[in-house]
């Protein structure tokens, strides 16, 4: 699923096709096509200004499988920043945390799976960082010598996933959207 109302292709699969949102309903930031995880909807501009506005620091938390043992090297590099390139420009990510999960989250099944190669193993990573580039994570990753497999927004703020499945989704209260982004 594409996390916006309109396909990009035909055929593409897209939060119309989850639910019958009101029609002022967007998402507040967004996954690319291969990752998986929390998306906030809202219909509430000031709340997608705070929430994605850099000056605001937002943290971001993702859980990341790459092919390959991590090692110190990798989250030390990793979390000082790594150059990229964005359209056609390199750019230097800013600081971020990053720590190694072990043992490895448990995780909904993915659908269609990931790739896997019995003789490479895998480790996962929790990132949490408050710019959100493009595929910024999968090309951190990738410069450093870990193609990333999988991975998972498992927070924006303190609003968690928690249980929800892939597809489901919950109406948050207003409590909760001030404690989440205070």
């Amino acid at each position: 699923m594409i996390s916006q109302f309109t396909p990009e292709i035909e055929g593409d699969i897209t939060l119309r096709n989850l639910y019958k949102f009101p029609s002022d309903v967007y998402p507040i930031g967004r996954l690319d096509k291969d990752s998986e995880g929390l998306l906030i909807l809202s219909n509430d501009p000031k709340l997608n200004s705070i929430i994605l506005n850099p000056v605001n620091k937002f943290n971001k938390t993702y859980w990341v499988q790459v092919e390959g043992n991590v090692d110190l090297n990798f989250l030390k590099n990793f979390s000082k920043g790594v150059q990229i390139k964005l359209k056609d420009k390199f750019y230097t990510t800013k600081p971020c945390e990053v720590i190694l999960l072990n043992p490895a989250p448990e995780t909904p099944e993915r659908i269609p799976p990931i790739r896997t190669r019995k003789n490479i193993p895998t480790s996962w990573i929790e990132v949490k960082l408050h710019e959100g580039k493009n595929r910024q994570i999968r090309k951190m990753c990738a410069i450093l010598g870990y193609p990333v497999l999988r991975i998972i927004r498992i927070a924006v703020g303190k609003i968690k996933i928690e249980n929800l499945q892939p597809g489901e989704f919950r109406k948050l209260t207003k409590s909760e959207i001030m404690s989440g982004i205070n």
